[in-house]
């Protein structure tokens, strides 16, 4: 798989963003670590998204290309499509739940993109993709659940190890699994001793689950703020990448998760998205000192008038 990343990562020179990997002070006396934060909220389309969406879309064959591309999201993985086929100027689809954050609803359309709506609690968004894809001869782009996208997401640390160097830690988010199992066998592949720790939503824990049993686990209604990794199930091919990669799950509480948000904002002038703020929340579970500890800020986008909202009831 790592040489899957290594093709991506030459794929995507020059087209996404090589993001900073920005350090703290005040951060590292907290946390009694060294604390490394790969700054994908500052991706072309805000997320680390468009790494997967663009590898993937870009290697389809040009057939496929002209007749389009659909995809299914709540948000960033829709932008990272639109984002895509913008640039390559291939047609795009969106299926977008009704509930899905304005913020994002509004980049996807101003990328191009058609945007079909659905009410999640009484629609299946699989069933509509497939229901046009029957109709139009459309390509399905996953979310998560394949190879090109996990490849893609793996670049991520593959930067980070390059511009940090050695490390002891990699907390990573974890939605559908797609981000964690290509950081993860990066990580491995260059880094054997670095311990690979996926975060994820107390209210959206089915990773943990999983991880936990060594059966796959899903959740009907996952409700977390960090609407980013509600998903129902980690991916059939995801799955066995973290079995074999990852070493430990940690969750976290909404709390936590604005408490990291509000601390990136405020103190470092980084902002996040709550799912971009998930895996600094967990911080405070590394019960180790004197560590070189790497984490990802998957996302930036956010909607700053809800995020005023987050913030209200926190105290400094």
């Amino acid at each position: 798989m790592y040489e899957k990343i290594l093709e991506a990562a030459n794929r995507l020179e020059g087209i996404a963003h090589k993001t900073p990997v920005h350090t703290s002070t005040l951060l590292n006396e907290l946390t009694g670590n060294q604390i490394f934060l790969k700054c994908e909220n500052f991706q072309r389309m805000g997320a680390f998204k468009f790494r997967g969406a663009y590898n993937a879309i870009s290697t389809l064959p040009k057939e496929s290309q002209n007749k389009g591309v659909v995809a299914f999201s709540s948000g960033n993985h829709a932008m990272a499509t639109a984002l895509t086929c913008k640039i390559l100027g291939i047609p795009a689809t969106v299926v977008m739940p009704d509930d899905a954050p304005q913020v994002k609803a509004a980049a996807v359309k101003d990328y191009g993109a058609t945007i079909i709506r659905y009410n999640r609690k009484t629609e299946s968004r699989e069933e509509i993709a497939q229901n046009l894809i029957d109709e139009f001869d459309y390509t399905l782009i996953p979310p998560f659940d394949a190879e090109p996208i996990i490849a893609g997401q793996g670049t991520v640390a593959k930067e980070l190890i390059e511009e940090a160097g050695e490390l002891d830690y990699l907390l990573v988010p974890c939605g559908g699994g797609g981000l964690i199992s290509g950081c993860a066998v990066t990580a491995k592949s260059l880094l054997p001793e670095c311990k690979v720790i996926g975060v994820e939503p107390a209210l959206s824990n089915d990773a943990t689950k999983s991880f936990q049993t060594g059966k796959l686990q899903s959740i009907k209604s996952p409700n977390s703020i960090a609407d980013g990794l509600n998903t129902h199930s980690l991916g059939k091919i995801t799955f066995p990448l973290i079995k074999e990669h990852v070493d430990d799950f940690v969750t976290v509480s909404e709390e936590e998760i604005k408490g990291a948000m509000y601390f990136l904002w405020t103190r470092l002038k980084v902002v996040v998205e709550p799912s971009g703020a998930v895996a600094l929340a967990a911080y405070q579970k590394l019960s180790v000192k004197g560590k070189r500890v790497g984490v990802v800020l998957s996302g930036g986008n956010v909607d700053v008038r809800k995020a005023g909202e987050l913030f209200k009831d926190i105290t400094v």
